[in-house]
């Protein structure tokens, strides 16, 4: 039996989502479309006496930015999975800003597990029991479904066993700008908030990049989602011709192409991101 595991999963931007309620975790989701990053989440799990769960934000020379010592998602999940376990989940985009972090470090972090047991869950498998913690936490509807390939997406319906479509015709780089965290929960429990999110949603597929941008930053003007400091960078960004909208959910904004960085650079620290070309993968099956 093997006595620790890794495995990594991409992270997510959603440009535009609608919620979808069902009687079960997993038939309740989102449709929505956006982007699969390259950047993500990497999980390490051992075997111990209890679990306890240590979650990492590491600056590009891997220094801590941030430590939080509890998740009770990652918890609910390992429960779920019955093993007791140390994890380590490592990341170098913030926290709570609209990466899809939750769903991948939930992806990573079962993957990992699941390495441990005698009879590793697949890739779905592992995805549903973390899209069901999502969901029960209320952290995130429809990135564990995004993230489970790569690519541009757009989920035609809630889960993970859903309907989706991908292409890969991301060229260029994004550039993202996170101007402070924004709690996920406090939006999806919300009534009023939700219903404005519902008359917003497009209703299509964007075709190409520039349509994924054009229908987004309709959906978050509509939503009422964009805070006054978010609504000045887009601002700039259309005066500049760059495409940009918010990401969802977080206080922070994404942009397209090499002009991007320039004009974000004014407000802060500027991710440079790529699109993933796969999901998520086992990194190490562990030590017996």
């Amino acid at each position: 039996m093997e006595r620790s595991g890794s495995a990594f999963c991409p992270g997510h931007i959603s440009g535009y989502f609608r919620p979808v309620t069902g009687k079960t975790p997993a038939e309740t989701g989102s449709l929505g479309a956006g982007i699969v990053i390259h950047e993500g989440v990497e999980a390490c799990v051992s075997y111990a006496d209890e679990t306890m769960v240590t979650v990492l934000q590491l600056g590009a020379d891997d220094t801590v930015i941030a430590r939080l010592d509890s998740s009770p998602p990652i918890t609910w999940l390992l429960d779920r999975m019955g093993v007791q376990a140390a994890v380590l989940t490592r990341c170098h985009l913030p926290i709570s800003a609209g990466f899809g972090l939750s769903a991948a470090a939930l992806i990573a972090t079962a993957l990992a597990a699941g390495a441990l047991l005698p009879e590793p869950p697949g890739l779905m498998a592992c995805a549903a029991l973390a899209h069901e913690a999502e969901i029960v936490h209320k952290t995130g509807l429809g990135d564990v479904a995004a993230a489970i390939g790569g690519g541009r997406d757009c989920r035609l319906s809630p889960g993970v066993g859903g309907k989706i479509r991908r292409w890969h015709d991301v060229t260029e780089p994004l550039y993202a700008v996170t101007l402070s965290s924004l709690d996920s929960p406090s939006v999806l429990s919300s009534r009023d908030r939700l219903d404005a999110v519902m008359r917003a949603w497009p209703g299509k597929c964007p075709d190409t990049v520039h349509e994924l941008f054009t229908l987004s930053r309709a959906f978050a003007r509509d939503s009422g989602l964009i805070l006054p400091e978010v609504g000045e960078v887009l601002c700039e960004c259309d005066r500049t011709g760059v495409l940009a909208s918010m990401t969802m959910l977080g206080n922070g904004i994404f942009a397209y192409g090499q002009r991007a960085r320039e004009v974000l650079t004014e407000y802060g620290h500027v991710y440079e991101l790529q699109a993933a070309e796969q999901g998520p993968r086992i990194l190490n099956r562990g030590r017996p």
